[in-house]
Protein backbone atom coordinates (compact mmCIF):
# COMPACT_ATOMS: atom_id res chain seq x y z
CA UNK A 1 0.00 0.00 0.00
CA UNK A 2 1.17 3.55 -0.80
CA UNK A 3 2.02 5.91 2.10
CA UNK A 4 -0.50 8.73 1.59
CA UNK A 5 -4.15 7.70 1.15
CA UNK A 6 -5.43 8.62 -2.30
CA UNK A 7 -8.93 10.11 -2.46
CA UNK A 8 -11.02 10.50 -5.62
CA UNK A 9 -13.54 13.40 -5.48
CA UNK A 10 -16.36 13.30 -8.03
CA UNK A 11 -18.60 16.38 -8.38
CA UNK A 12 -19.85 18.36 -11.37
CA UNK A 13 -19.28 21.64 -9.45
CA UNK A 14 -15.58 22.46 -9.37
CA UNK A 15 -15.99 24.75 -6.33
CA UNK A 16 -17.35 21.84 -4.31
CA UNK A 17 -14.29 19.79 -5.25
CA UNK A 18 -12.02 22.64 -4.16
CA UNK A 19 -13.79 23.03 -0.79
CA UNK A 20 -13.45 19.31 -0.05
CA UNK A 21 -9.76 19.30 -1.04
CA UNK A 22 -9.01 22.39 1.07
CA UNK A 23 -10.67 20.79 4.06
CA UNK A 24 -8.93 17.44 3.72
CA UNK A 25 -5.46 18.58 2.72
CA UNK A 26 -4.43 19.10 6.34
CA UNK A 27 -4.37 15.30 6.70
CA UNK A 28 -1.81 14.93 3.92
CA UNK A 29 -3.98 13.05 1.42
CA UNK A 30 -3.32 12.71 -2.29
CA UNK A 31 -6.22 13.78 -4.51
CA UNK A 32 -7.68 13.10 -7.90
CA UNK A 33 -10.94 14.56 -9.13
CA UNK A 34 -13.52 14.25 -11.86
CA UNK A 35 -16.46 16.46 -12.81
CA UNK A 36 -18.39 13.77 -14.72
CA UNK A 37 -19.31 10.17 -14.01
CA UNK A 38 -17.72 8.86 -17.20
CA UNK A 39 -14.48 10.69 -16.41
CA UNK A 40 -14.43 9.17 -12.91
CA UNK A 41 -14.99 5.65 -14.22
CA UNK A 42 -12.16 6.12 -16.72
CA UNK A 43 -9.82 7.14 -13.87
CA UNK A 44 -10.84 4.07 -11.90
CA UNK A 45 -10.00 1.83 -14.87
CA UNK A 46 -6.36 2.94 -14.86
CA UNK A 47 -4.08 0.31 -13.40
CA UNK A 48 -1.47 2.89 -12.44
CA UNK A 49 -3.79 4.65 -9.97
CA UNK A 50 -5.10 3.07 -6.76
CA UNK A 51 -7.73 4.85 -4.70
CA UNK A 52 -8.39 4.40 -1.00
CA UNK A 53 -11.69 6.30 -0.80
CA UNK A 54 -14.21 7.97 -3.11
CA UNK A 55 -16.26 11.09 -2.33
CA UNK A 56 -19.19 11.01 -4.73
CA UNK A 57 -21.88 13.58 -5.54
CA UNK A 58 -25.28 12.23 -6.57
CA UNK A 59 -26.75 14.91 -8.82
CA UNK A 60 -24.56 15.12 -11.92
CA UNK A 61 -25.39 15.44 -15.61
CA UNK A 62 -25.17 12.25 -17.68
CA UNK A 63 -24.33 9.40 -15.37
CA UNK A 64 -25.47 10.33 -11.87
CA UNK A 65 -23.78 9.32 -8.63
CA UNK A 66 -26.02 6.31 -8.08
CA UNK A 67 -25.09 4.82 -11.45
CA UNK A 68 -21.39 5.56 -10.88
CA UNK A 69 -21.54 3.81 -7.50
CA UNK A 70 -23.30 0.82 -9.05
CA UNK A 71 -20.59 0.45 -11.71
CA UNK A 72 -17.84 0.82 -9.10
CA UNK A 73 -19.34 -2.02 -7.05
CA UNK A 74 -19.82 -4.23 -10.11
CA UNK A 75 -16.11 -4.03 -10.98
CA UNK A 76 -14.03 -6.60 -9.02
CA UNK A 77 -11.04 -4.22 -9.20
CA UNK A 78 -12.86 -1.36 -7.49
CA UNK A 79 -15.73 -2.91 -5.56
CA UNK A 80 -13.94 -2.79 -2.20
CA UNK A 81 -13.09 0.93 -2.34
CA UNK A 82 -15.28 2.75 0.23
CA UNK A 83 -17.69 5.26 -1.31
CA UNK A 84 -19.07 8.22 0.68
CA UNK A 85 -21.92 10.13 -0.88
CA UNK A 86 -21.38 13.89 -0.50
CA UNK A 87 -24.59 15.57 -1.62
CA UNK A 88 -27.46 17.96 -0.91
CA UNK A 89 -30.08 15.22 -1.36
CA UNK A 90 -31.25 14.36 2.14
CA UNK A 91 -34.53 12.51 1.56
CA UNK A 92 -34.84 9.05 3.07
CA UNK A 93 -35.26 7.30 -0.29
CA UNK A 94 -31.99 8.76 -1.64
CA UNK A 95 -30.09 7.83 1.52
CA UNK A 96 -31.50 4.28 1.47
CA UNK A 97 -30.69 3.87 -2.21
CA UNK A 98 -27.12 5.01 -1.62
CA UNK A 99 -26.55 2.43 1.10
CA UNK A 100 -28.25 -0.31 -0.94
CA UNK A 101 -25.78 0.35 -3.78
CA UNK A 102 -22.84 -0.22 -1.47
CA UNK A 103 -21.84 3.18 -0.09
CA UNK A 104 -20.36 3.21 3.43
CA UNK A 105 -21.53 6.69 4.49
CA UNK A 106 -23.59 9.72 3.52
CA UNK A 107 -22.55 13.32 4.25
CA UNK A 108 -24.91 16.17 3.44
CA UNK A 109 -23.94 19.52 1.97
CA UNK A 110 -23.03 21.97 3.21
CA UNK A 111 -20.81 19.81 5.42
CA UNK A 112 -18.90 20.69 8.55
CA UNK A 113 -15.14 20.49 8.09
CA UNK A 114 -14.67 18.50 11.31
CA UNK A 115 -17.38 16.04 10.28
CA UNK A 116 -15.82 15.47 6.85
CA UNK A 117 -12.35 15.02 8.32
CA UNK A 118 -13.57 12.60 10.99
CA UNK A 119 -15.63 10.43 8.67
CA UNK A 120 -12.94 10.28 6.00
CA UNK A 121 -10.34 9.30 8.62
CA UNK A 122 -12.64 6.60 10.01
CA UNK A 123 -13.36 4.99 6.67
CA UNK A 124 -9.76 5.18 5.52
CA UNK A 125 -8.66 3.45 8.71
CA UNK A 126 -11.31 0.78 8.21
CA UNK A 127 -10.29 0.28 4.58
CA UNK A 128 -6.59 0.06 5.44
CA UNK A 129 -7.38 -2.39 8.23
CA UNK A 130 -9.46 -4.49 5.83
CA UNK A 131 -6.63 -4.61 3.27
CA UNK A 132 -4.13 -5.52 5.96
CA UNK A 133 -6.39 -8.28 7.22
CA UNK A 134 -6.81 -9.62 3.69
CA UNK A 135 -3.02 -9.67 3.23
CA UNK A 136 -2.57 -11.51 6.51
CA UNK A 137 -5.30 -13.99 5.55
CA UNK A 138 -3.66 -14.64 2.19
CA UNK A 139 -0.30 -15.14 3.89
CA UNK A 140 -1.90 -17.45 6.45
CA UNK A 141 -3.70 -19.45 3.76
CA UNK A 142 -0.45 -19.81 1.81
CA UNK A 143 1.33 -20.96 4.95
CA UNK A 144 -1.40 -23.48 5.73
CA UNK A 145 -1.35 -24.82 2.16
CA UNK A 146 2.45 -25.12 2.24
CA UNK A 147 2.44 -26.84 5.63
CA UNK A 148 -0.32 -29.19 4.47
CA UNK A 149 1.69 -30.15 1.38
CA UNK A 150 4.83 -30.59 3.51
CA UNK A 151 3.02 -32.83 6.00
CA UNK A 152 1.48 -34.89 3.19
CA UNK A 153 4.91 -35.23 1.61
CA UNK A 154 6.41 -36.34 4.93
CA UNK A 155 3.60 -38.85 5.45
CA UNK A 156 4.07 -40.20 1.95
CA UNK A 157 7.83 -40.49 2.46
CA UNK A 158 7.18 -42.33 5.72
CA UNK A 159 4.89 -44.72 3.86
CA UNK A 160 7.57 -45.34 1.22
CA UNK A 161 10.18 -45.97 3.91
CA UNK A 162 7.89 -48.38 5.75
CA UNK A 163 7.10 -50.22 2.52
CA UNK A 164 10.77 -50.74 1.73
CA UNK A 165 11.49 -51.86 5.30
CA UNK A 166 8.68 -54.42 5.14
CA UNK A 167 9.90 -55.48 1.71
CA UNK A 168 13.39 -56.11 3.05
CA UNK A 169 11.88 -58.11 5.90
CA UNK A 170 9.89 -60.16 3.41
CA UNK A 171 13.01 -60.82 1.33
CA UNK A 172 14.72 -62.33 4.37
CA UNK A 173 11.95 -64.95 4.66
CA UNK A 174 11.33 -65.57 0.95
CA UNK A 175 13.11 -67.01 -2.03
CA UNK A 176 12.56 -63.73 -3.86
CA UNK A 177 15.36 -61.20 -4.10
CA UNK A 178 15.36 -57.44 -3.80
CA UNK A 179 16.14 -57.23 -7.49
CA UNK A 180 12.89 -59.05 -8.29
CA UNK A 181 11.01 -56.51 -6.19
CA UNK A 182 12.76 -53.64 -7.97
CA UNK A 183 12.14 -55.09 -11.42
CA UNK A 184 8.45 -55.67 -10.73
CA UNK A 185 8.15 -52.07 -9.55
CA UNK A 186 9.81 -50.81 -12.74
CA UNK A 187 7.66 -53.01 -14.98
CA UNK A 188 4.47 -51.90 -13.24
CA UNK A 189 5.42 -48.25 -13.53
CA UNK A 190 6.16 -48.63 -17.25
CA UNK A 191 2.87 -50.43 -17.93
CA UNK A 192 1.00 -47.64 -16.14
CA UNK A 193 2.96 -45.02 -18.09
CA UNK A 194 1.75 -46.43 -21.42
CA UNK A 195 -1.80 -47.23 -20.28
CA UNK A 196 -4.21 -44.68 -21.83
CA UNK A 197 -6.46 -44.51 -18.74
CA UNK A 198 -3.73 -44.06 -16.13
CA UNK A 199 -1.69 -41.05 -15.06
CA UNK A 200 1.90 -40.49 -14.00
CA UNK A 201 0.60 -40.44 -10.43
CA UNK A 202 -0.68 -43.98 -10.97
CA UNK A 203 2.73 -44.96 -12.31
CA UNK A 204 4.41 -43.58 -9.19
CA UNK A 205 1.90 -45.24 -6.86
CA UNK A 206 2.50 -48.59 -8.56
CA UNK A 207 6.26 -48.16 -8.33
CA UNK A 208 6.10 -47.65 -4.56
CA UNK A 209 3.17 -49.95 -3.70
CA UNK A 210 3.87 -52.98 -5.92
CA UNK A 211 6.88 -54.14 -3.82
CA UNK A 212 4.28 -55.16 -1.20
CA UNK A 213 2.53 -57.59 -3.54
CA UNK A 214 3.85 -60.67 -1.72
CA UNK A 215 4.11 -59.24 1.79
CA UNK A 216 1.59 -61.85 2.94
CA UNK A 217 4.15 -64.59 2.35
CA UNK A 218 5.58 -63.73 5.74
CA UNK A 219 2.54 -65.53 7.17
CA UNK A 220 3.24 -68.72 5.20
CA UNK A 221 5.18 -71.46 7.06
CA UNK A 222 8.88 -71.54 6.18
CA UNK A 223 8.86 -75.16 5.04
CA UNK A 224 6.12 -74.43 2.50
CA UNK A 225 7.52 -71.11 1.34
CA UNK A 226 10.93 -72.65 0.63
CA UNK A 227 9.83 -76.04 -0.67
CA UNK A 228 11.94 -76.82 -3.78
CA UNK A 229 9.35 -79.02 -5.48
CA UNK A 230 5.71 -78.72 -6.41
CA UNK A 231 3.14 -78.07 -3.70
CA UNK A 232 0.56 -80.58 -2.64
CA UNK A 233 -3.04 -79.40 -2.89
CA UNK A 234 -3.11 -78.64 0.85
CA UNK A 235 0.21 -76.80 0.69
CA UNK A 236 -0.99 -74.71 -2.23
CA UNK A 237 -4.15 -73.81 -0.31
CA UNK A 238 -1.95 -72.55 2.52
CA UNK A 239 0.26 -70.63 0.09
CA UNK A 240 -2.77 -68.93 -1.43
CA UNK A 241 -3.70 -67.46 1.95
CA UNK A 242 -0.85 -64.95 1.60
CA UNK A 243 -3.12 -62.70 -0.50
CA UNK A 244 -5.95 -62.48 2.02
CA UNK A 245 -3.53 -62.26 4.96
CA UNK A 246 -1.77 -59.30 3.37
CA UNK A 247 -5.05 -57.57 2.70
CA UNK A 248 -6.12 -57.98 6.34
CA UNK A 249 -2.79 -56.46 7.38
CA UNK A 250 -2.99 -53.43 5.10
CA UNK A 251 -6.65 -52.70 4.35
CA UNK A 252 -7.35 -50.58 7.45
CA UNK A 253 -4.97 -47.81 6.37
CA UNK A 254 -6.33 -44.60 4.87
CA UNK A 255 -2.95 -43.73 3.34
CA UNK A 256 -2.76 -43.74 -0.44
CA UNK A 257 0.23 -46.02 -0.88
CA UNK A 258 -0.78 -48.52 1.79
CA UNK A 259 -4.35 -48.70 0.45
CA UNK A 260 -2.94 -49.36 -3.02
CA UNK A 261 -0.58 -52.00 -1.62
CA UNK A 262 -3.55 -53.72 0.03
CA UNK A 263 -5.38 -53.93 -3.31
CA UNK A 264 -2.30 -55.19 -5.10
CA UNK A 265 -1.47 -57.84 -2.49
CA UNK A 266 -5.07 -59.06 -2.53
CA UNK A 267 -5.70 -59.17 -6.29
CA UNK A 268 -2.41 -59.85 -8.08
CA UNK A 269 -3.20 -63.59 -8.37
CA UNK A 270 -6.64 -63.02 -9.87
CA UNK A 271 -6.98 -63.97 -13.55
CA UNK A 272 -8.77 -62.23 -16.38
CA UNK A 273 -11.00 -65.29 -16.95
CA UNK A 274 -12.06 -65.45 -13.28
CA UNK A 275 -10.04 -68.59 -12.43
CA UNK A 276 -7.55 -66.92 -10.13
CA UNK A 277 -7.58 -66.48 -6.36
CA UNK A 278 -8.59 -65.59 -3.69
CA UNK A 279 -11.94 -64.16 -4.93
CA UNK A 280 -12.17 -65.44 -8.53
CA UNK A 281 -12.64 -61.91 -9.79
CA UNK A 282 -13.04 -61.59 -13.54
CA UNK A 283 -12.04 -59.02 -16.17
CA UNK A 284 -12.34 -55.41 -15.13
CA UNK A 285 -13.72 -56.43 -11.73
CA UNK A 286 -10.04 -56.91 -10.93
CA UNK A 287 -8.52 -53.55 -10.01
CA UNK A 288 -6.19 -52.25 -12.72
CA UNK A 289 -3.33 -52.20 -10.18
CA UNK A 290 -3.89 -55.91 -9.52
CA UNK A 291 -3.96 -56.68 -13.24
CA UNK A 292 -0.75 -54.78 -13.84
CA UNK A 293 1.15 -56.47 -11.01
CA UNK A 294 -0.16 -59.88 -12.11
CA UNK A 295 1.47 -59.46 -15.51
CA UNK A 296 4.64 -57.81 -14.18
CA UNK A 297 5.17 -60.48 -11.50
CA UNK A 298 4.82 -63.41 -13.91
CA UNK A 299 6.93 -61.72 -16.61
CA UNK A 300 9.83 -61.23 -14.21
CA UNK A 301 9.44 -64.52 -12.31
CA UNK A 302 9.54 -66.62 -15.46
CA UNK A 303 12.68 -64.92 -16.77
CA UNK A 304 14.66 -65.60 -13.57
CA UNK A 305 15.74 -68.70 -11.69
CA UNK A 306 13.88 -69.75 -8.54
CA UNK A 307 14.58 -72.58 -6.09
CA UNK A 308 11.85 -74.63 -7.74
CA UNK A 309 12.56 -73.82 -11.42
CA UNK A 310 15.12 -72.63 -13.95
CA UNK A 311 14.86 -69.34 -15.81
CA UNK A 312 12.92 -69.36 -19.07
CA UNK A 313 14.21 -67.80 -22.26
CA UNK A 314 12.71 -64.42 -23.07
CA UNK A 315 11.13 -65.85 -26.24
CA UNK A 316 9.42 -68.58 -24.23
CA UNK A 317 8.12 -66.04 -21.73
CA UNK A 318 6.74 -63.82 -24.50
CA UNK A 319 5.05 -66.81 -26.09
CA UNK A 320 3.52 -67.80 -22.73
CA UNK A 321 2.14 -64.29 -22.22
CA UNK A 322 0.69 -64.25 -25.74
CA UNK A 323 -1.00 -67.62 -25.16
CA UNK A 324 -2.53 -66.38 -21.89
CA UNK A 325 -3.75 -63.07 -23.28
CA UNK A 326 -7.41 -62.76 -22.36
CA UNK A 327 -7.33 -65.79 -20.03
CA UNK A 328 -4.74 -65.10 -17.33
CA UNK A 329 -3.82 -61.55 -18.30
CA UNK A 330 -5.63 -58.35 -19.25
CA UNK A 331 -5.40 -58.30 -23.07
CA UNK A 332 -4.87 -54.54 -23.20
CA UNK A 333 -1.90 -54.80 -20.84
CA UNK A 334 -0.42 -57.66 -22.88
CA UNK A 335 -0.70 -55.53 -26.01
CA UNK A 336 1.03 -52.63 -24.25
CA UNK A 337 3.87 -54.88 -23.11
CA UNK A 338 4.35 -56.42 -26.55
CA UNK A 339 4.29 -53.01 -28.23
CA UNK A 340 7.15 -51.85 -26.00
CA UNK A 341 8.82 -55.18 -25.37
CA UNK A 342 12.36 -53.84 -25.81
CA UNK A 343 11.89 -51.50 -22.85
CA UNK A 344 10.58 -54.35 -20.70
CA UNK A 345 13.50 -56.54 -21.76
CA UNK A 346 15.87 -53.88 -20.46
CA UNK A 347 14.18 -53.93 -17.06
CA UNK A 348 14.56 -57.68 -16.60
CA UNK A 349 18.33 -57.25 -17.11
CA UNK A 350 18.55 -55.45 -13.76
CA UNK A 351 20.57 -57.77 -11.50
Amino acid sequence: MHDNPHILIIDDVVDNIQVAMNTLKEDNYDFSFASQGTQALALLEQDSVRFDLILLDIMMPGIDGFEVCKKIKENPQTQDIPVIFLTAKVDVDSISKGFSLGSVDYITKPFLADELLARVRTHLQLYRAKLLLQEHNIALESKIIYEHKRLLSELENNQKEMIWMLTELMESTSDETGKHIRRVAEICSLLAHYHPSLTEEDAEILFHASPMHDIGKMTVPHEILHKPGRYTEDEFDIMKTHTANAYKLLCCSNRKLIKSAAIIAHEHHEKWNGKGYPCQLKGTDIHIYGRIVALADVFDALTHKRCYKDAWSIDSVIEYIKQHRGTQFDPELVDIMLAHIDEFKEIIQIT
